[in-house]
C-alpha cells in the first residue's frame, strides 16, 4: 500500500472522542501534573467502561497479574493464557512478550483485547510488561531494561512459565515497539534466538532527526498523537547527557541477523515514516521485514478497536504472522 496523502480523515469515533477531550498544555506540564495525568488516564484505561473503546478480552483466554522478581527490582506483568493449554506439539506454548505504548502514560490492561486474542488463537502465553513509565526521574532506558529483563527471565525459566524457549517472539506498540525492537537487537547479541518481532505504529528514533520525517509534518496534529506529546516524550525519554542514538533502533549500526519483523503502520500517524524507514533498514541489512499499512487508521489503533475498525484486520495479520513464524 502507498503512503498516506494527508487528506485522510480519522474514523468518526476518534474524531468525536477527540472533540470531547481537552488537550493538556504539554510544553508547560510540571512533574506533579504529569503524575496526576498518568494516574487519571490509567484509571480510565483500566476501568470496565473503557472496554467500550479498548475492546473486550477474548473469552478463550485467562488473564491475571503476576510479578517478575528480578535481582534488583520487581516488574508487574499481565499474563494471558489460553483456556486450553494444549497446542498439539507436546512442548510448552509459544511465548509472546508484549510491551504496551504510551511512554509517560499507559498500562498493559489497555491491550487486553489484542493480547487475549493472541493467547487464545495462536495459542500462546502472552506476557505484557507493565514497564516503568517516563517522567523527569525515569528515562526511556528504564522501560527498555524492563522489557529486556522480563524477556530474559521468562525464557530462562521457561518450564515454570509453561513456555517453549525455542518459540519466543516480541510484540510492541508505539513506545513499546521501540522497547521490543531494542530487545530484539539485544537478543541477537546475547545469543537468545527469537522467532519474530511485531512492531505496531513504532517510534523508532528519539534523536532530533526523528522529527524530520514527512509523516511528522503531515500529521503533526493527529487526534491520537501530536507534536506536543512527542516533544514531551523526547524530553523525558532522553534527558541531557543521554545517548539518544542508543535508544533509537532506526539508527542502530547493525540490523542484520534479527528476528523476522512485521511492521504495522496506521497511515494517520506522525510516526508512520518511522515504521516504514525501519522496515527498509531491516531489509537492507538482510533481516526479513513485512510492512502492512492501514489507510484511515490512527496511532495506537490496536488499543481502540471499537473506534477504529481497521484494528481487527491488523490483529488478524499479527496472528497469521506469528503462527507462521512459530511453525517454521
Amino acid at each position: 500500500m502507498g503512503e498516506a496523502t494527508g487528506t485522510e480523515r480519522p474514523p468518526l469515533g476518534i474524531r468525536v472522542l477527540h472533540a470531547l477531550g481537552k488537550e493538556p498544555d504539554w510544553a508547560a506540564m510540571t512533574a506533579e501534573e504529569l503524575v496526576a495525568l498518568r494516574e487519571k488516564v490509567n484509571r480510565k484505561r483500566a476501568s470496565p467502561l473503557a472496554r467500550l473503546i479498548t475492546g473486550f478480552p477474548d473469552r478463550g483466554a485467562a488473564v491475571r497479574w503476576r510479578e517478575v522478581a528480578l535481582p534488583d527490582r520487581s516488574v508487574p506483568v499481565r499474563v494471558y493464557r489460553p483456556s486450553s493449554e494444549r497446542d498439539g506439539t507436546g512442548a510448552g506454548l509459544p511465548l509472546v512478550v508484549h510491551v504496551h505504548g504510551g511512554g509517560f502514560v499507559g498500562t498493559a490492561t489497555q491491550s487486553d483485547w489484542v493480547n487475549s486474542h493472541l493467547a487464545a488463537r495462536l495459542p500462546a502465553v502472552v506476557v505484557s510488561v507493565e514497564h516503568r513509565l517516563l517522567d523527569p526521574e525515569t528515562p526511556l532506558a528504564a522501560a527498555v531494561d524492563d522489557g529486556w529483563d522480563v524477556l530474559r527471565h521468562v525464557v530462562a525459566d521457561a518450564a515454570q512459565w509453561g513456555v517453549d524457549p525455542a518459540r519466543a517472539a516480541v510484540f510492541g506498540e508505539s513506545t513499546g515497539s521501540m522497547v521490543t525492537a531494542l530487545a530484539a537487537i539485544r537478543a541477537r547479541d546475547s545469543g537468545l534466538r527469537l522467532r519474530a518481532q511485531v512492531l505496531a505504529n513504532p517510534v523508532a528514533d528519539v534523536t532530533p532527526a526523528g522529527f524530520d520525517h514527512a509523516s511528522m509534518k503531515r500529521y503533526a496534529d493527529s487526534p491520537t498523537l501530536n507534536m506536543g506529546q512527542m516533544r514531551l516524550f523526547e524530553q523525558l525519554a532522553v534527558p541531557p547527557g543521554t545517548d539518544a542514538r542508543a535508544m533509537s533502533p532506526l539508527l542502530a549500526d547493525d540490523l542484520s541477523g534479527l528476528a523476522p519483523a512485521l511492521v504495522v503502520v496506521p497511515t494517520i500517524d506522525p510516526v508512520a515514516d518511522h515504521g516504514r524507514r525501519y522496515a527498509e533498514r531491516l531489509r537492507a541489512a538482510g533481516t526479513p521485514a513485512r510492512v502492512t499499512e492501514h489507510p484511515g487508521a490512527t496511532h495506537a489503533f490496536l488499543s481502540m478497536p471499537n473506534l477504529v475498525p481497521q484494528a481487527k484486520a491488523a490483529r488478524t495479520e499479527i496472528v497469521a504472522f506469528l503462527r507462521e513464524q512459530f511453525a517454521g
